[in-house]
């Protein structure tokens, strides 16, 4: 049992004002692992103080300065990379293949990239007698997710440390434990007093602390549209700036053409990675209805591929989802797709036959339209909808028909046409014919997925701004 009792504050360890602990469980056992502070307003007020202070001197840090401490915390984290795979897979039950690179390899290449990515940016150009200078926004605090917990902290913090902001963290209560290896690693590296902060705790108690406090000046999350909403509303009040980030209903085009089996497997590999704990995965398949039989039994032979099981088998390809709750929710959307006459290709409400504890879920395909529940609301879970199109014009109006345009991905047998569907589709990233995803390249939606961008120099300016010399 991890029994972490201090909250990182001015470059110290220092314990919580507030009273009591959350507990932190693990999803394939369901098992306490460890305990962390409940937070308190109190914390966040310190915290806030703290890097307030520090902003004045970071503030004017050189490029050289950021790049070095940013290198550095990623060396540090690079020496511990098999530390935060297992705790990764303890609190989140990403299988432990698939944990070493994208969610303890990932983060700490995006901190090598944001490094570099500091020379890209224009940091001061002169028109006549002007001179137009890029400045540090302030003091940032960044909220984060569970589903990738050390990825979105060196996102955020990462972005926010090169673009000379001093911030505070408000990690996720559900899988808090890399936050502090994150904070040792940045005091490791010498990272000034102040520069980063990291509370823990709830969202109600912490989270909106943080966005109402008169000390913070943006504020970053990464979350569902509910919490985004909020956010912005409370954010509103002292006309804070914010960036969110809050999830997806991603279409993957299947034009007729397209090597059909490579799209489909290599779809529900998208949608049910991390048990399709990710806001951009491919969750509506659009496929010619012509070819929709022969995708069907594609994906329903995919989907009996998955080993389900303890995450820390080398063997298994599809871990739990992280709790309970999140359990209940995806079950409970399966249900609704039975309710409302989707035909069930693969999975389906049933745990896995072979586990008696864990918060499984088996990887489910159903084939139905864009006007089931299922395809149009972001589940959070390994559960996919097949959609069938006439011809190209229905396929782009399907993948533009939802309140969501974070990602998308299309697939033909010649490139340029692909691209050509691409460009109309209204989302942030669109993959095509299976094209890995560059990550110096800006990642961020339209509509109910939210606002602004991160990745590399991309991300630095989200937390810059403008400021004019005249004469």
């Amino acid at each position: 049992m991890i029994e972490r009792d201090t909250i990182f504050i001015d470059g110290k360890w220092v314990e919580s004002a507030g009273a009591g602990t959350l507990t932190v469980v693990n999803p394939a056992t369901e098992e306490p692992i460890a305990t962390v502070p409940r937070g308190h307003a109190e914390d966040v007020d310190r915290a806030a103080r703290s890097a307030a202070r520090a902003f004045e001197s970071w503030s004017v840090s050189t490029v050289e300065e950021r790049l070095a401490v940013l290198t550095r915390i990623a060396d540090i984290l690079e020496a511990r990379a098999e530390e935060v795979t297992r705790t990764i897979v303890s609190e989140v039950g990403t299988p432990v293949t698939v944990a070493r690179g994208s969610q303890a390899v990932a983060p700490i290449n995006d901190l090598r990239i944001v490094a570099a990515g500091l020379r890209d940016i224009v940091w001061e150009e002169r028109f006549g007698d002007t001179i137009v200078r890029r400045i540090p926004a302030g003091v940032a605090a960044a909220i984060t997710p569970w589903n990738g917990p050390l990825r979105m902290i060196t996102l955020k913090a990462g972005a926010a440390i090169a673009a000379g902001c001093t911030m505070v963290l408000k990690a996720t209560e559900v899988a808090p434990l890399t936050s502090f290896l994150f904070a040792e690693a940045a005091a490791e590296a010498g990272l000034p007093e102040g520069v980063f902060n990291l509370v823990s705790g709830s969202g109600p108690d912490i989270g909106e602390a943080l966005v109402t406090h008169p000390l913070i000046d943006i504020v970053s999350l990464t979350g569902s549209v509910r919490a985004g909403s909020r956010v912005m509303e409370l954010a509103s009040r002292s006309v804070k700036r914010v960036a969110l980030e809050l999830g997806g209903k991603s279409a993957n085009i299947i034009l007729e053409d397209a090597d059909l089996e490579k799209a489909v497997v290599d779809g529900l590999t998208d949608a049910f990675r991390n048990s399709g704990q990710v806001c951009g995965g491919l969750s509506r398949m659009l496929v010619p209805r012509r070819r929709l039989a022969e995708a069907e039994e594609i994906a329903a032979a995919k989907a009996a591929s998955y080993v389900i099981g303890d995450p820390f088998d080398e063997a298994t390809t599809l871990g739990p989802v992280v709790s309970a709750v999140q359990r209940d929710r995806v079950r409970r959307y399966i249900q609704i797709g039975v309710d409302e006459g989707l035909r069930l290709v693969a999975g389906g409400l049933e745990a896995p036959a072979h586990l008696d504890r864990g918060y499984f879920v088996r990887p489910t395909v159903f084939t139905g339209d864009n006007n089931s529940r299922p395809a149009r609301e972001e589940i959070f879970g390994p559960v996919v909808v097949l959609i069938p199109f006439d011809d190209t014009d229905d396929a782009v109006a399907i993948a533009n028909d939802s309140d969501y345009g974070l990602a998308g991905a299309v697939w033909a047998a010649d490139p340029d046409r692909a691209r050509d569907v691409a460009r109309r589709i209204r989302t942030g990233r669109v993959r095509i014919n299976g094209a890995p995803i560059d990550m110096r390249a800006p990642h961020g939606g339209l509509k109910l997925s939210g606002i602004g961008r991160e990745m590399g120099r991309y991300g630095i300016e989200e937390y810059l701004e403008y400021q004019a010399l005249h004469g």
